[in-house]
């Protein structure tokens, strides 16, 4: 049997996993205490992927409770597997949590292996999926592309040229179009260069690979938002919000659109909301500011009245 390919060894910080995944901190700090990812200040390329799945079975309305009992019954039926989470891939179909282990299909608590599937929720989760059943020349080219996100990646945290990360990206999502992830950074990479068209190009084509995708929706929000088009914006952040009702950053974005034009009482809405999730970073003192400012102004047109 061939060896399997080494791990890449770049780590990622949490705040790039969270932009990366579109999650709170509290979320990932929820997951620490139940023990599903270990806590640490970064996290290998294996951990990155088994907090997208996580994020993804939490779209799919999979409680934690549902989730631990898997992740219990994984160790116990296959004892070689520490981590399923990293070492196997889970997915949704319907209700139900799924997983692949060795080229077999299985329900987690049951172990009953599966001769068919929903292809579509399988595609929804896995960062390059296959259109269809893979071929050996499929499953290299989503090797290559994963090869080539990774570095990206890690092209993007050491400060390389800007031609160099664009060029990374771009073969990623030549090699494997539904590599929503490749995809959006490049899109975020032509942003901070201002080339607003092109980003805007790359962030739309991620939602083509994936209508799903909060942090698209919400970077679009962003490129709108930077060109003035507040109506533009507020529709993609709460597009965002839709998808993922926990997504700090997009309530701290739609509570500054609401408060700039003059939409008070959904302001103070989205202000509680961003300060529920996120209550103790240097973002929370300002929007606890903003909130203030706006129950006084509140205040004082009431006894004006």
């Amino acid at each position: 049997m061939a060896a399997a390919a080494p791990e890449p060894k770049q780590a990622y910080t949490r705040e790039a996993v969270r932009r990366l995944l579109g999650v709170s901190e509290r979320q990932i700090r929820s997951w620490e205490k139940q023990s599903f990812v270990a806590p640490a200040d970064s996290y290998k390329f294996s951990e990155l992927l088994a907090l997208r799945t996580l994020v993804a079975l939490r779209k799919n309305n999979i409680g934690s409770a549902k989730i631990r009992d898997a992740l219990d019954a994984l160790r116990k039926r296959i004892r070689e597997v520490q981590n399923p989470l990293t070492e196997m891939k889970l997915y949704c179909e319907g209700r139900k949590i799924r997983v692949q282990f060795a080229g077999q299909k299985m329900e987690s608590v049951s172990g009953q292996l599966l001769l068919d599937f929903d292809r579509a929720e399988i595609e929804k989760l896995l960062t390059f999926p296959p259109d269809g059943k893979p071929s050996k020349s499929d499953a290299s080219k989503r090797r290559e592309a994963e090869h080539w996100f990774e570095q990206g990646l890690e092209l993007e945290q050491r400060g390389a040229p800007l031609a160099e990360i664009v060029h990374a990206y771009e073969r990623a999502g030549e090699l494997d179009p539904t590599s929503a992830g490749a995809l959006v950074n490049l899109g975020t990479v032509y942003f901070n260069a201002r080339s607003l068209r092109d980003a805007e190009r790359n962030y739309r084509k991620a939602l083509e690979a994936d209508p799903q995708y909060a942090l698209a929706h919400f970077n679009l929000g962003n490129l709108f938002d930077e060109k003035g088009e507040r109506s533009k914006a507020l529709s993609h952040y709460l597009e965002a919000l839709a998808i993922n009702p926990s997504y700090a950053d997009a309530h701290y974005n739609v509570a500054l659109l609401y408060q700039a034009t003059g939409e008070t009482m959904k302001a103070v809405r989205h202000w509680k909301a961003y300060l529920k999730i996120d209550p103790g970073s240097s973002w929370a003192t300002i929007a606890r500011r903003e909130l203030s400012k706006l129950r006084d102004s509140t205040i004082v047109r009431g006894s004006r009245d």
